[in-house]
């Protein structure tokens, strides 16, 4: 009993011109096969890493110092 529980197969392609051995038909349907598993796997995003509890706690750097202000009036 096939997989598709007795359904017709998938059809993988058509035959357009020419009379192909089995052999040639298998070598075209492998070819073909790989050029899409290699195409959908370039398709697909890299998964992200996590992120660490390192970067996740640490805080953002905060903004420079404004040295030309001074003391701000402070006269002590």
């Amino acid at each position: 009993m096939s997989e598709t529980g007795g359904a017709s197969p998938e059809t993988v392609g058509r035959i357009v011109r020419g009379t192909p051995t089995p052999e040639e038909l298998a070598a075209a349907i492998v070819v073909v096969s790989e050029a899409y598993a290699r195409e959908s796997a370039d398709a697909t995003a890299p998964e992200t890493s996590a992120r660490s509890r390192w970067e996740l706690s640490a805080r953002g750097l905060r903004a420079p110092l404004d040295r030309d202000a001074g003391w701000n009036g402070f006269t002590g």
